[in-house]
């Protein structure tokens, strides 16, 4: 896996969140020196994500513990599919299960959700691209997530491009306005991206030197007389309540980027758990 920027800070914080002064259950029942096997298996279909993230959690508890990864992010799961052996110290696998499961079930449900609709805007030539919609803490954890399961990332936040939403454009006084100060504040490597709902914003948009042009809550046939009126003069994406159901519409109407918030602000967790062997 890729390297996450502050991973080991974030899981230490969520450690310390789940153990506070001490794993008082663990402590009380299991010894110091026995050990055990953790197997981490799949009990629902989809794809999988957040395998080297779980082993950081227990690595982090027992440098000395073994994690044996059966598959690699990406990967097809169905119910019984084992995904890695934890060997070691039964304290640091017991201690380290829930956090471990958590982040797998998340990804891994970030991951299967892209994965499907990924394939629906695919055979269109659309890119499918998540937003900043996501948990504090977790948005470099969804964003790769979302590149496991085949789709792309919009921004990562609010510092590596602009992105004019209705609420800046009314402060500003209006569309042109608002892409006046963004240039003149820009510098030449920043993409700058506006958002309309009308196909008079889309002119105004295209006129006053926008990057990408968003579509917002636009219907597939007004999306497509965009696209005509954009003519490849800057990239367009489409969004607002985008899901499986309309995902296609939005596709065939020729946009070049479709952002759905859902890949990661209310997905599905897949169900991934962890069975105890036998402590020695």
């Amino acid at each position: 896996m890729e390297t996450i920027f502050g991973l080991d800070a974030s899981l230490r914080s969520w450690l310390e969140e789940d153990i506070g002064s001490g794993d008082i259950t663990t402590l009380a029942i299991v010894g110091p020196e026995m050990e055990t096997t953790g197997i981490i298996h799949a009990k629902d279909t989809g794809v999988l994500a957040g395998v080297d993230v779980a082993r950081r959690v227990f690595e982090i508890l027992e440098p000395r513990i073994l994690f044996d990864a059966k598959l690699e992010d990406g990967a097809q799961l169905k119910p019984g599919t084992i995904i890695a052996e934890v060997h070691g110290s039964a304290r640091a696998v017991l201690t380290g299960e829930r956090l471990a499961l958590n982040l797998l079930q998340h990804m891994s449900g970030v991951a299967t959700r892209t994965a499907k609709l990924a394939a629906i805007a695919a055979p269109y030539g659309a890119r499918l691209v998540d937003t900043r919609k996501t948990t504090p803490g977790l948005r470099l954890l969804d964003k790769y997530a979302v590149r496991v399961g085949g789709g792309s990332n919009h921004r990562l936040g609010l510092y590596d491009a602009m992105l004019i939403k209705d609420n800046h454009i009314k402060v500003a006084g209006g569309i042109t306005a608002a892409l006046e100060r963004a240039h003149a504040y820009a510098s030449h490597m920043t993409k700058i991206e506006i958002e309309v709902e009308s196909l008079d914003g889309v002119r105004e948009a295209l006129a006053g030197g926008a990057d990408v042009i968003m579509l917002d809550n636009m219907a597939p046939d007004l999306m497509a007389e965009a696209v005509a009126i954009i003519g490849h003069k800057a990239v367009v994406e489409a969004s607002g309540g985008i899901d499986e159901t309309t995902l296609a519409a939005a596709a065939k109407s020729g946009v070049d980027v479709i952002s759905v918030g859902a890949l990661t602000h209310s997905v599905k967790a897949l169900d991934i758990s962890m069975d105890i062997g036998e402590i020695k």
